[in-house]
């Protein structure tokens, strides 16, 4: 499996211009073959800051992304949101299994998040 982790920063002007193009970028390449994942979010509390999660079933489904014209559109409109800063890295995986969270970061726990007892 090929995962990519990238991040997009661009003028905070234009944040709700880069959410649409986001939006149609990422429902595009979750219906593309091979795809797992494909998630562009913002980072909170930093307009114009997004992240980008991709899970790709092989290198070759990743290849057939870079050709789609969904991707020349998004590389077009990424022209107009005065792009500061743009990167990514690509990581291999050879396995991947369920993280096992700690009792108390598990749903159902008789603790919150804070640490404290909810209250009846």
């Amino acid at each position: 499996m090929i995962v990519i982790a990238g991040r997009i920063e661009i003028d905070p002007a234009q944040h709700e211009q880069a959410v649409s193009a986001a939006a149609a970028m990422s429902e595009a390449s979750q219906r593309e073959p091979g795809c797992r994942n494909y998630v562009i979010s913002q980072e909170l509390g930093r307009p114009g800051r997004f992240r980008i999660f991709e899970e790709w079933e092989s290198q070759s489904a990743l290849d057939a992304h870079f050709a789609t014209a969904h991707l020349a559109e998004f590389e077009r409109s990424l022209g107009a949101l005065g792009v500061r800063s743009l990167g990514a890295e690509l990581y291999e995986v050879a396995s991947s299994r369920p993280l096992e969270l700690p009792p108390h970061l598990q749903g159902g726990s008789s603790r919150d998040l804070a640490g404290e007892s909810p209250r009846e």
